[in-house]
């Protein structure tokens, strides 16, 4: 009986393709004593549907997170992946145009190389990838192509692809910060939870409870000026007021543009701007900043409802975002 036949088949909806980001996956996977598998696309030829870098973790039960192409190939991953973890020995996987693997080909008509090899130490992987992300540090995850050990690197690392190995870098997960309490910030909320962002809600004397039914990763309701201390603004958050109120739209919208943060905006019309500008110089924001500004909040697509002026603010800050 091969591996494949004494699990269940992939699911027919693969929601598993929805999760980029596998720390979640592999933390849980590690408090339950599991072993894992990762596999990394490692290299394109033509066409991908997926980016070089994208990852599938299989786990020895046979779940998987993740999606290294447009499923045309994740079953027989997996497949090799819970071989891997009967005999030990990484592979590379070679599939599509030009492949040994005839019965595998891929609609996009590339090919595509995917690198599995088993995580030895599963506790050790997470808790280094933990420390990166409670520090907003990037990581590199240096990957030895013959042998399969892995190593996590700090951010100085060289991210180019080299000779027999293969970097794969980790950002911090993309933060946002929203201020304000109108519909299209709960729609901003709604929106940025099913996206798995990190998304801190400021609302200055706001009730004492988060909207029900949304979490934010935090919820701020004192006073702007004591809250503003207490923000880290790194160069992966983005930080959007919607407070309909002059003053805390400039507090908070200065604050940010003195930060590293990569999108800081304010909901309003066009007819406003110059005036912001304005304000936001008298404020003693610095020029260069101004290049990380965008006003009006959202990209112009005709949105109308809160859902949609949110999906339009969403759209340009993973636009703007510096991956």
């Amino acid at each position: 009986m091969t591996a494949a036949a004494q699990f269940s088949p992939l699911p027919q909806w693969p929601l598993y393709g929805l999760t980029d980001d596998l720390f979640s996956t592999l933390e849980r996977w590690s408090a339950e004593g599991k072993r894992a598998v990762l596999a990394t696309l490692v290299s394109i030829t033509g066409s991908s549907p997926r980016p070089l870098g994208s990852e599938m973790a299989i786990c020895e039960d046979g779940e998987v997170q993740g999606y290294v192409s447009g499923g045309c190939v994740e079953a027989a991953v997996r497949a090799e992946a819970l071989e891997c973890l009967k005999d030990g020995q990484p592979r590379m996987l070679d599939y599509g145009a030009g492949s040994p693997v005839l019965d595998i080909q891929l609609t996009c008509g590339g090919r595509i190389g995917i690198f599995v090899r088993a995580v030895p130490d599963l506790p050790a992987h997470v808790a280094a990838l933990r420390a990166a992300r409670e520090n907003r540090r990037p990581v590199t995850l240096l990957t030895d192509l013959s042998t399969g050990n892995m190593r996590v690197c700090d951010e100085a690392h060289p991210t180019e692809n080299e000779a027999g190995h293969f970097f794969r870098q980790y950002l911090p997960p993309l933060r946002l910060i929203l201020s304000g309490g109108d519909p299209i910030t709960l729609a901003l909320l709604s929106l940025s939870s099913l996206m798995g962002l990190e998304t801190i809600l400021l609302r200055p004397y706001g009730p004492p409870e988060p909207p029900p039914g949304l979490s934010p990763a935090r919820y701020i309701r004192g006073s702007l000026d004591a809250a503003l201390p207490t923000l880290s603004l790194d160069r992966w958050t983005a930080v959007y007021s919607l407070t309909h109120d002059a003053l805390s739209d400039l507090t908070l919208t200065a604050h940010a543009l003195k930060s590293e943060a990569f999108s800081v905006s304010i909901l309003g019309s066009r007819r406003k701007i110059p005036g912001r500008l304005e304000a936001l110089r008298a404020a003693g924001v610095p020029e260069d900043a101004f290049s990380r500004l965008h006003l009006p909040a959202g990209l112009e697509i005709g949105a109308r409802t809160p859902m949609e002026i949110a999906l339009s603010i969403l759209t340009q800050m993973i636009a703007t975002w510096p991956r």
